[in-house]
């Protein structure tokens, strides 16, 4: 008799194996939580179909010549890569030119939005910035590769002379220092001492730069 059942229970594991499918799905949990994570875990279609979360970061502000994503939730059609024109605009099927330029992402997602909704229920848009070209700095002076540059969010004065190729012969790199322009049209120049600063001391010198920041190497 025992001998009968394990055979029926063992023809039944191989029968699920080759179904992929359990054999117990309301029997106790799995005492291996790995597993158990994995069952809790979203499926790659769930990830993949859901239109929310949009990761761009809402404090960058949109410039000329910056390259921009636009997804229109299941419309193939009118997603694009397009980039802001010198007047600041972006040109999109159905809808025309519209100002990008001076806008966060989200605004320019809640003005593609707005207009769409006159051709389609409900549209899903996302914005996102592929590549910034209107945020530069320049690097002058007694560096290998002098001239301007894309600026990332996170460069600082050291992040800028070393894509600039680092220093030419005779540099004084003590005295190399920043012009920034501010609000009111002030510009304001900030000592930075390369040899301190790789030392060690006064790492405050080697700020974040912000667009349009000259750094001059004498």
């Amino acid at each position: 008799m025992n001998s009968t059942r394990s055979r029926h229970v063992g023809i039944a594991f191989v029968l699920a194996a080759l179904c992929g499918c359990t054999l117990a799905q309301s029997g106790p949990a799995s005492a291996d939580p790995a597993i158990a994570s994995a069952a809790a875990a979203p499926t790659l279609a769930e990830t993949v179909t859901s239109p929310g979360g949009k990761p761009h970061d809402n404090t960058f502000v949109i410039g000329e010549d910056d390259q921009l994503s636009i997804n229109v939730w299941k419309e193939r059609d009118l997603s694009e890569s397009v980039p802001v024109r010198s007047d600041g605009k972006i040109s999109l099927p159905l809808i025309g030119d519209v100002q990008a330029a001076g806008k966060t992402p989200l605004q320019l997602e809640d003005d593609i939005t707005a207009r769409l909704r006159a051709y389609i229920t409900q549209p899903e848009v996302t914005v996102m910035v592929m590549k910034i070209n209107s945020q530069k700095f320049n690097i002058l002076g007694r560096v290998l590769k002098p001239g301007s540059y894309p600026l990332t969010s996170s460069m600082t004065v050291l992040d800028a002379i070393a894509v600039a190729g680092g220093f030419q012969d005779f540099a004084k790199q003590k005295s190399v220092y920043i012009l920034r322009q501010g609000a009111n049209g002030k510009e304001t120049r900030l000592a930075f001492n390369y040899k301190e600063v790789i030392k060690g001391k006064h790492p405050d010198q080697n700020v974040k730069l912000q667009p349009h920041d000259t750094i001059v190497v004498p």
